[in-house]
């Protein structure tokens, strides 16, 4: 009887625990025999060491990142900048060499090379060498203003730039027929030659040369200022120059062998 009486006060217990409302698990109990005692094992579960720390999710101040860094955008141009010029260069040098390149392949080419900014400061010895009688250059192409058309020149002319001397010739050669060729001075400043013929030298065939000065001797410098003809170069190595006339037409040029007559400087 004792034991159906716990019982019995036990299930009363839960149902008033019920009517007072759904409880949530820790309010629910059962009131237990004296004659049959609950023994509960407590279970303990390790409680989160929560610290001020943040999480990282990327390196903290004074770390480095495996990455590396982006190349600026100004010397990703300039790398650029180089290589079209490399490459416009070997273009021409081969135009030189075998005369088939395409004309509008050679006219981008020195868009190409007129618009780098490339480093004049060599320039000059470059082209007329560190003593007389400088160097030699054959003319190879011409185009007109702003690289509108162009073409192949279509015989031998040659160009001497002296740089020790400050001198200039420039020969146009007929082979057996004759040549002429004008003589004079120039100046330079930064990457401009302005020059002055003085005389000109004329050969037909086997007959005596003939000279002739430019009236009366004038020995002021050349000047871009005043009227007299220049070149603006753009580019120069030892096979190549490139440079744009008074007119505004651009030509390149390839270094040659002197060519030797009676009356050269």
């Amino acid at each position: 009887m004792g034991m159906q009486a716990a019982s019995a006060a036990a299930s009363l217990s839960f149902i008033y625990s019920l009517k007072r409302g759904a409880p949530n698990s820790a309010q629910i109990f059962v009131t237990p025999s004296n004659k049959l005692p609950l023994k509960t094992n407590a279970t303990h579960f390790p409680c989160p060491k929560f610290t001020n720390n943040k999480v990282k999710t990327r390196a903290t101040l004074g770390e480095k990142d495996d990455i590396a860094p982006p190349t600026p955008l100004l010397v990703q141009e300039k790398e650029q900048s180089n290589r079209e010029v490399e490459e416009s260069v070997k273009i021409l040098k081969k135009a030189a060499k075998t005369r088939k390149v395409a004309a509008a392949e050679i006219l981008s080419a020195l868009s190409v090379i007129e618009k780098a900014k490339i480093d004049y400061s060599g320039f000059l010895e470059t082209l007329g060498g560190s003593e007389s009688p400088g160097r030699t250059w054959m003319l190879i192409f011409t185009a007109e203003k702003k690289l509108k058309s162009g073409r192949y020149f279509p015989v031998t002319a040659v160009q001497r730039f002296d740089a020790a001397a400050k001198r200039i010739e420039n020969g146009v050669y007929l082979g057996p027929i004759g040549c002429l060729t004008f003589e004079g001075r120039f100046s330079w400043k930064k990457r401009m030659l302005a020059f002055i013929f003085e005389r000109v030298h004329i050969k037909i065939g086997p007959l005596k040369p003939l000279e002739i000065g430019f009236g009366q001797k004038d020995n002021r410098e050349p000047s871009t200022v005043s009227k007299d003809p220049f070149f603006v170069w753009f580019y120069i190595d030892e096979e190549i120059a490139v440079a744009r006339g008074r007119a505004g037409g651009t030509a390149f040029w390839c270094r040659c062998r002197r060519v030797t007559t009676s009356y050269s400087l």
